[in-house]
């Protein structure tokens, strides 16, 4: 039962930071910049926020942005940081799929204790895979923007990244953790069954060759 409490858990969270983590990756406010000194933008109350696919100028009356469409052109903290993120999240889908085909109550045909637990290791270190990438991603973005110009704050979609980040990890982890066997499939070298001879019934073991 602890067994299968701690897997819930890991995959829970490793669900909610995936989903951080894409949510992170399709929207645009990583970082709020600044052209001018801090206090100039402050009183003009016009900022800039950038993401990983547009700038964006925020201001009382106006708020547009423009999409980064000249890959060619970009900054290597853009292209790298778009480049990890996209893989985060297209590695969600099959490491969540691994995770919960490797849960107790789910029986596939020819399953083994053995192949479950195959199953969860994958999708765990897919998960830590996927959180080292965000963390990545998240950590050298604002470096890389604050060394091309001015950087003031760190807008919403960057903390989403770094929460999604930090759950993926410890999901991970957890899920790696659980080496608990699945008592709902019984090994068969160590099955017995009883039979009555004589009015007695006694213990026999199964033979590995018996065909049931």
């Amino acid at each position: 039962m602890a067994h299968m409490c701690r897997q819930i858990t890991g995959s829970a969270a490793s669900c909610a930071g995936w989903v951080g983590l894409i949510v992170a990756t399709a929207t645009n406010d990583w970082v709020r910049t600044c052209d001018y000194t801090v206090t100039t933008c402050l009183r003009m109350d016009e900022l800039g926020s950038r993401g990983l696919w547009a700038e964006c100028v925020i201001s009382p009356a106006l708020y547009h942005c423009v999409a980064l469409s000249q890959i060619l052109t970009l900054p290597a903290y853009v292209q790298t940081s778009r480049a990890l993120m996209i893989c985060a999240c297209l590695l969600g889908l099959p490491s969540m799929l691994l995770v919960l085909m490797s849960m107790p109550c789910v029986r596939l045909q020819n399953d083994t204790s053995a192949i479950k637990r195959l199953r969860a290791r994958v999708g765990g270190v897919l998960f830590i895979l996927i959180g080292v990438c965000g963390i990545i991603s998240t950590v050298w973005f604002p470096i890389g923007a604050h060394h091309e110009e001015h950087l003031m704050a760190f807008g919403v979609s960057l903390y989403a990244g770094w929460v999604g980040s930090i759950l993926c990890l410890l999901g991970g982890f957890v899920i790696l953790c659980c080496r608990g066997t699945d008592p709902g499939i019984p090994s068969r070298d160590n099955s017995f069954y009883y039979s009555r001879q004589g009015g007695t019934a006694t213990r026999q073991r199964v033979d590995s060759a018996h065909c049931w």
